[in-house]
């Protein structure tokens, strides 16, 4: 699924595969992603979209294939005799550092504050000074409108708004691809748009996003393009109007039926 581009993508995934047990989860993957683009990955429950997101920042090793982001290869290293060779966890954490994950669940620290989870990953590993480090957090936390919660803890913000911290955390680090994975599945209906409103000016600042999602209003307006996976495998693939308007794909038309009837 290489794209005709001059310039290198940013995420470039060939033949990924990923297996539980004796199950195949990821068959065959190929992805790239060019800088600025929003690629949105929909697809039914066990297609494999969040194991695809969790192995691009090696949160799950893949078993085949190659994942790179912006020319490095993300788990693995050329060995000794040929073979590759798993990275040393001082190496994984740089490489991790510049892939932003916001997850279903907030995952915040129930005993730090917004302003204190965001400055966290600044200080642990970015290692840059705590008055740099306060200023970035500040700035974020101010975008993604939260100035007036900098000193709040998670407990005493809504679920949207600790959905926001999230964001404003992965995107202080400056990552060079920010993944979101059905980051309104755990929000109530009410708190789902001012999430998915901090996601689009993100894109159109020019963040480089892969989204998981169930948000078909939000796939259509803001992605770049549109991914299909079901059965471990990329079965279609295009722009928002050519995916979406898609007619001859017997399983995107029961999976976009499935959608609108959770919708009505």
């Amino acid at each position: 699924m290489a794209e005709n581009s001059k310039t290198s993508p940013v995420v470039r995934i060939r033949d990924l595969r990923k297996s539980f047990g004796t199950n195949l989860v990821l068959d065959g993957i190929d992805l790239d992603v060019q800088k600025g683009e929003v690629v949105v990955v929909i697809g039914p429950s066990g297609s494999g979209k969040t194991t695809l997101l969790r192995c691009i920042n090696l949160l799950e090793t893949y078993d085949e294939g190659s994942i790179q982001v912006d020319g490095l290869e993300v788990g693995f290293r050329d060995g000794t005799g040929g073979g590759r060779q798993r990275r040393s966890d001082r190496e994984l954490a740089r490489i991790r550092a510049d892939i932003g994950m916001v997850f279903q669940l907030f995952n915040l620290f129930p005993h730090l504050t917004a302003r204190e989870n965001v400055v966290l990953g600044l200080r642990k590993v970015r290692r840059l000074p705590l008055a740099e480090a306060r200023r970035i957090a500040e700035h974020w936390l101010v975008r993604v409108g939260l100035g007036d919660k900098l000193d709040s803890l998670p407990s005493q913000l809504s679920g949207g708004q600790q959905q926001r911290v999230g964001i404003a955390r992965a995107v202080a680090m400056d990552p060079k691809v920010l993944l979101l994975d059905e980051i309104t599945s755990a929000l109530d209906p009410e708190l789902v748009g001012e999430v998915l409103t901090v996601v689009q000016e993100l894109a159109r600042d020019g963040m480089t996003m892969i989204v998981v999602t169930h948000e078909m209003a939000f796939a259509r307006d803001v992605g770049s393009r549109i991914v299909f996976m079901d059965g471990g495998r990329i079965q279609i693939h295009g722009t928002p109007r050519e995916v979406l308007s898609q007619t001859r794909h017997d399983r995107l038309k029961a999976f976009l039926a499935r959608i609108e009837l959770k919708l009505h």
